[in-house]
């Protein structure tokens, strides 16, 4: 009778994982939210002067409405996307990865590594003013925090274990960047 009641549980504990896994499955695929025809298309929104950061100041319902669930919570929440579950984790194509919220354009593809924790990874950010950093102690760990400097959104954070040139590893959720490939820019073949 023990034995059944435990192969049981065991069957139940797994069905219910696996039902979990299925619904986190779905919302890693979400998609951005339809917004009217006035919302700016952030995708390469580069500062009209480089290096000068000019910060937007939007309430949390215009963000709700702009970003998908996922994107929300990570970029507005400091949540975490799981990893191994962004496509950007193995793009290798040359172009800018920007900021999702607001196109500010943070890491060049020639700065991003394989590091093996399943997050896009990145040895410098186009521009320090592009990305604020601020110490984050919580869970009992001392990090580095990594966020848009113009919008805010949270985008990771930064370890002291990446490779030369810089020793530095910018671990970034997938899902608080977009990716512009070289030839969509809008300077591409530009001299």
């Amino acid at each position: 009778m023990r034995l059944l009641s435990l192969f049981l549980i065991c069957f139940l504990i797994g069905a219910s994982a696996c039902n979990s896994q299925s619904k986190i499955q779905t919302s890693t695929s979400e998609v951005k939210a339809t917004v009217n025809d006035a919302t700016p298309d952030y995708k390469y929104n580069p500062p009209a002067e480089e290096g000068v950061i000019e910060k937007i100041e939007q309430p949390e319902s215009y963000w709700k409405e702009v970003l998908s669930p996922q994107a929300y919570n990570v970029l507005r929440e400091d949540g975490t996307e799981r990893s191994f579950t962004s496509p950007l984790n193995d793009e290798k194509r040359a172009g800018i990865f920007t900021c999702a919220a607001c196109g500010l354009p943070l890491f060049a593809s020639g700065t991003k590594f394989k590091s093996g924790t399943g997050w896009p990874s990145f040895y410098e950010p186009i521009n320090n003013a592009y990305v604020q950093q601020d110490v984050d102690n919580r869970y009992g760990m001392r990090r580095v925090e990594v966020s848009c400097a113009r919008c805010g959104g949270h985008q990771g954070h930064v370890f002291p274990d990446g490779p030369k040139p810089t020793g530095l590893r910018y671990c970034i959720n997938g899902v608080a960047l977009n990716f512009v490939p070289m030839e969509d820019f809008p300077q591409a073949g530009k001299q």
